[in-house]
C-alpha cells in the first residue's frame, strides 16, 4: 500500500486535491491517503467554507502557520512539517500549484529522501520578480513526478533540461472540481442575495502583491473600477490582503466614491463559481480564475503584464491588460459593445484529470 500525502494550503489548493483526494479513496487496498493542512490561508472564508463546499474531511494535521512574510512563512510550514513527515513516514507527497506551502513541504520531503508529485507542474510566467514564480521553478526543479496541465508547460520542461521520463501530461485539475460542482452551485441563491442579474454585472478578484502592494497601482486599477462601474455593476469579493492594502494606502475614500461597487467577503466555492459563471466579465490577476473563466466561456481580462497560463489566451476567452486607467477602461467597454473573445476548450481539461493521475501510480 503506498501512504500518501496531500498538502494544501491556500484556497487554490483545495479545488485541486478535492477530486485527487476523492480518486485515491476509490482504491483503499492500494492508497492511503491523508490530507495535511498548512493553515497558509487560515480565515474561515478562505479555508473552512471550501473545506465544507468541496466535501473534503478535515485535516490528519493542521499545521496552523498563518500569515507572515514569505521568508517566515515559508521557514515556519518547513518546521512544522518535517515532524508530521518524520511521524508518518509516508511514501510520496503531493504538492500543487505555486504557493509558499508548495515549494516548503516539497523541500522538507525530498530532504528526507520521499519522492515528490507537483501537480500542475512547468507553468511558466517568465517573470521572476513573482514569487510565484520562484515557487514553481524550485518546485519543479526537486520533484520527481511533474504533472502538467497544457503541452506549453511540458515544453518549458524540455527546455529547462528536464528528464522527458518525470513529464506526464494529465490535463488541468481545476476542470475536474469545476465540472463536478457546477450544478451545485447553480443552485446558490448568491445573484438573489445580491441583487443582481445574469450576465449584467462584472466580477473582480484582486490580491497580487504586483498590483495591492504599491499606492499608484492599487490607484490605477481603483480608478477603472470607478469608470467601468458607472456603466455596469461591479461585484468584488475583497480578499484580506486587498483590504488592508487599501486601508495602509488611506484609499478608502477612493473605494467609497464608487458607488456601483459591491463589495463582500471572499465568497464560498459555490457562491464564487455561480459569480463567475453568469458575469458579464471578469476582472483578475488571480492564475486559477483565467483557467476557469476560459472553460466556462466567460470573457476574461488579466491585469498583469505576463501569465503563466497562456494557453488561455491562445486558447481561451483570456486576455491581458496592461496596469493603466484607460486601457482597463477600454477593453472593458470592448465586452460590452459585444466584442467578446470565443475560446475553445483545451485539450485533457475534461475533468478526468484525476483519474489520469492516480493512474500513473496504481
Amino acid at each position: 500500500m503506498l501512504k500518501i500525502h496531500l498538502i494544501v494550503g491556500a484556497r487554490p489548493n483545495f479545488m485541486k486535491m478535492a477530486p485527487l483526494y476523492k480518486e485515491f479513496q476509490k482504491y483503499p487496498a492500494e492508497f492511503k491517503v491523508k490530507l495535511i493542512h498548512t493553515g497558509q490561508h487560515y480565515d474561515e472564508r478562505m479555508s473552512k467554507l471550501f473545506f465544507d463546499d468541496l466535501q473534503l474531511p478535515k485535516p490528519d494535521e493542521y499545521l496552523e502557520v498563518g500569515s507572515g512574510s514569505h521568508g517566515v512563512q515559508t521557514a515556519r510550514i518547513m518546521e512544522r512539517y518535517e515532524n508530521v513527515l518524520l511521524k508518518h513516514k509516508p511514501d510520496l507527497v503531493f504538492v500543487a500549484g505555486d504557493v509558499n506551502s508548495t515549494i516548503a513541504c516539497a523541500l522538507d520531503a525530498v530532504k528526507l529522501h520521499i519522492p515528490v508529485a507537483h501537480l500542475e507542474a512547468g507553468l511558466r510566467s517568465h517573470a521572476r520578480t513573482m514569487p510565484e514564480e520562484i515557487n514553481r521553478i524550485l518546485t519543479d526543479a526537486i520533484s520527481d513526478y511533474l504533472l502538467t496541465p497544457s503541452p506549453d508547460a511540458d515544453q518549458n520542461l524540455l527546455r529547462e533540461g528536464v528528464d522527458p521520463k518525470k513529464i506526464h501530461f494529465v490535463g488541468n485539475i481545476m476542470i475536474d472540481s469545476l465540472s463536478y460542482y457546477q450544478p451545485m452551485a447553480e443552485h446558490s441563491d448568491i445573484l438573489d442575495r445580491l441583487g443582481l442579474e445574469k450576465k449584467q454585472y462584472g466580477l473582480i478578484t484582486l490580491h497580487r502583491p504586483s498590483n495591492v502592494d504599491h499606492l499608484e497601482g492599487l490607484t490605477i486599477i481603483l480608478k477603472a473600477f470607478e469608470s467601468i462601474s458607472k456603466k455596469i455593476p461591479l461585484i468584488f469579493p475583497i480578499h484580506p490582503r486587498t483590504t488592508k492594502q487599501i486601508e495602509t494606502f488611506k484609499l478608502n475614500s477612493l473605494l467609497e466614491k464608487i458607488h456601483n461597487l459591491i463589495l463582500i467577503p471572499p465568497a464560498g466555492y459555490y457562491q464564487f463559481l455561480n459569480l463567475q459563471m453568469n458575469a458579464k466579465f471578469i476582472l483578475t490577476d488571480s492564475g486559477g480564475i483565467q483557467e476557469e473563466s476560459t472553460w466556462l466561456g466567460v470573457p476574461c481580462l488579466t491585469l498583469r503584464p505576463q501569465t503563466e497560463r497562456p494557453v488561455t489566451i491562445t486558447e481561451g476567452t483570456n486576455k491581458l491588460v496592461k496596469l493603466e486607467t484607460e486601457e482597463i477602461v477600454r477593453e472593458t467597454e470592448s465586452i460590452l459593445n459585444g466584442n467578446i473573445k470565443r475560446g475553445k476548450i483545451p485539450e485533457y481539461w475534461d475533468g478526468k484529470t484525476a483519474s489520469r493521475i492516480v493512474s500513473i501510480f496504481r
